[in-house]
């Protein structure tokens, strides 16, 4: 243990941010912590390096060890070049590199004890050098500063030329170099690309010190941490898994949580209603029972109801037509914005049901894309086709669906009149709008609330096809989490851009890369495309792919290397159907395993019932059918094994 928080609390005046944190730090071990915004994550982190006191609890932290930590803010020298101020984190290797240098020269004038004592410091200071990784200290820095999405010409730019947050990315570079025992990184992602998201995903997994990050991109802690620790309603629970995990088994906790508090609130009613009737009967002896059970009732540790979405702000879509098969196919689109080709001869195929994400770096035309197919931007060449009844809901950055004038209440109600109040305000809270927000006017809303308010409408409408850009901007985990369960058993079709890869994951069934101005097209989510990402672009692109060329800009492909073969697609999909069905038959035999379970407790009850012990002919009734149920229940085992593989 290098870390222990034990009992820390911390209030604002009234406001108990913290209540009762406890966790533990293992050497190596990676941690997370996760909360909603102003659960006071960032806060512990400040109570942990001594920023800011706890009201109470401790902080424990072993001997001799070292804690780097970065937060929004970084102590870094703007008079440096970005190469000079990495290198000063290995200052104490280049002067341990002059005295081994140094001690060289020395020993070629020197002999008897005074050599010898030269020759002991050069050994013990060549094995630490060594150890220390001091003959590459150089490329380590190199590494560094490329990983977080510089360049070899931005070595020698001035810090005081970069922006707020490239200079963050330099804090953080700093910090990864002096290689603390403790490493704590409060948003490190914030201001990094996605190559370089996945490059720090891979230096963290691999780092050898222990890591605490405070982080809303859930990807990134999926594949960094192995131990969750959530704060919420101000007290600590920790989860041994990464968020994946955490999801999960915080579902199965809440519910039980939830069911307990439930529970324990029937039964206070129940007693409530017992005592309220002894004392209407007013005789002593019903009194007495009263205060007796009023005292057992006053003992009782009342338990908090556990802070959990409720079941009436889940989103379920559902189309109210279903479109044909074929639901968008676009061929040979371009567009130039003045000169600049952004792309050519583009050729997109989507089925109904399918959920593609199209990705891609910034500026590469992503979100240009979507609005050539919903007819904003004129297409310089191409066709863009819409299939039988598809009926298209567009989710677009600049929101021009809302009347500035309308409260968001009345621009849902104006929008869908046939809803109740209470679903009105179920759906406006599932995105954050709650009491008295609801009656804002659009016009005073920022630009983050008017898209939650569109993304509310275009979940209640009529549409069977949904194209949706960056659909989770401005949204907390809670409210992604809704949205990626509602889009997950969506029976539509849905065409999305986003930078959340958590989500893309959880929603997409294929990709569709923007890259060197072609597409390439991945048949799984976001693990496929980062298993397969090169290898398929390589494979569908070979005059534009890096082996083949090193300028790629100049090639344009065929639509036929962009996207698979029909007879593919039809492949695919009955793939798809095949997993889909698989899915269902393991549904139902864990759904008859758990029926024969309870028949085989029933019949060992009445097997082992005393009233049966000497009726002959029923115990063996309840033999052979024990034997029928046991040996079925074998076979179901058998066949949810084979189908689980």
């Amino acid at each position: 243990m290098i870390l222990a928080v034990q009992n820390i609390t911390k209030s604002y005046g009234q406001d108990e941010i913290l209540k009762n944190i406890n966790f533990q730090l293992e050497a190596r071990e990676k941690a997370a912590i996760v909360g909603i915004n102003g659960a006071g994550k960032s806060t512990l982190l400040k109570i942990i390096n001594k920023l800011e006191n706890a009201d109470s609890g401790n902080v424990i932290i072993a001997k001799d060890t070292s804690i780097g930590y970065m937060s929004q803010h970084q102590d870094i020298s703007i008079d440096n070049t970005i190469y000079a101020e990495l290198l000063e984190t290995k200052r104490w290797l280049i002067d341990m590199k002059d005295r081994i240098r140094s001690i060289e020269h020395e020993m070629a004038s020197c002999e008897g004890p005074e050599l010898d004592n030269l020759l002991e410091e050069y050994n013990r200071l060549s094995t630490t050098f060594d150890r220390e990784n001091g003959y590459a200290y150089e490329s380590e820095i190199t590494g560094v500063i490329k990983g977080l999405g510089f360049t070899e010409a931005d070595f020698d730019r001035n810090i005081n030329t970069l922006s707020g947050g490239q200079k963050i990315r330099i804090g953080l570079g700093k910090l990864l170099l002096e290689k603390p025992d403790i490493l704590m990184l409060d948003e490190p992602t914030n201001h990094l690309d996605t190559d370089s998201v996945a490059w720090l995903e891979g230096f963290l997994s691999a780092y050898p010190g222990a890591v605490i990050v405070v982080s809303h991109d859930r990807y990134f802690i999926d594949k960094v941490s192995s131990k969750i620790i959530e704060i919420d309603n101000g007290v600590s629970t920790v989860y041994k898994g990464n968020y994946s995990y955490y999801a999960s088994e915080r579902a199965k906790i809440r519910a039980a949580k939830l069911k307990a508090y439930l529970n324990q609130q029937k039964e206070i009613q129940h007693q409530e209603d017992v005592i309220n009737k002894l004392k209407e009967f007013n005789r002593e002896k019903s009194i007495k029972r009263a205060e007796s059970r009023e005292k057992m009732l006053s003992k009782v540790e009342r338990l908090e109801k556990p802070t959990e979405v409720n079941a009436d702000m889940r989103l379920s879509l559902e189309p109210i037509t279903e479109s044909g098969e074929d639901v968008l196919f676009v061929s040979g689109l371009s567009k130039s914005f003045n000169g600049n080709l952004l792309f050519s001869d583009l050729m997109i195929d989507i089925k109904r049901g399918e959920h593609v994400a199209l990705i891609g770096g910034n500026g590469t035309g992503k979100t240009t894309i979507l609005k050539l197919i919903n007819h904003i931007y004129t297409r310089d060449s191409g066709t863009v086709t819409l299939g039988a009844r598809v009926k298209v809901g567009y989710f677009d950055q600049e929101h021009h669906d809302l009347s500035p004038e309308n409260t968001i209440f009345d621009e849902i109600s104006d929008s869908f009149p046939d809803l109740t109040n209470t679903k009105i305000r179920n759906v406006l809270a599932a995105f954050l709008f709650t009491g008295d927000d609801v009656f804002k006017k659009i016009k005073d809303l920022s630009g983050g609330e008017r898209g939650r308010v569109s993304l509310a409408k275009l979940m209640l409408s009529p549409a069977n096809f949904l194209i949706l850009d960056e659909p989770t901007n401005h949204l907390d985990i809670q409210s992604k989490e809704i949205l990626e369960d509602a889009l997950s058993s969506y029976k539509g079709t849905v065409l999305f851009v986003s930078h959340d890869r958590y989500f893309i994951n959880k929603v997409s069934t294929r990709i569709l890369e923007l890259r060197n101005k072609v597409l390439t097209n991945y048949k799984g989510n976001y693990d496929y495309y980062t298993l397969h990402k090169d290898e398929l672009y390589d494979l569908q692109h070979p005059k534009t792919s890096s082996s083949a060329v090193k300028d790629s800009s100049s090639s344009a492909p065929s639509a036929a290397a962009q996207t698979d073969s029909k007879e593919e697609f039809l492949k695919f999909k009955a793939e798809q159907a095949a997993l889909r069905k698989k899915e269902n038959d393991i549904k139902k035999i864990e759904a008859r395993i758990s029926s024969l379970e309870e028949e085989l407790s029933a019949v060992n009850a009445m097997i082992e019932d005393p009233a049966n012990a000497t009726n002959s002919s029923k115990l063996t009734e309840l033999s052979e059918k024990h034997a029928k149920l046991s040996e079925e229940l074998d076979q179901l085992y058998e066949k949810w094994s084979e189908l689980s593989e």
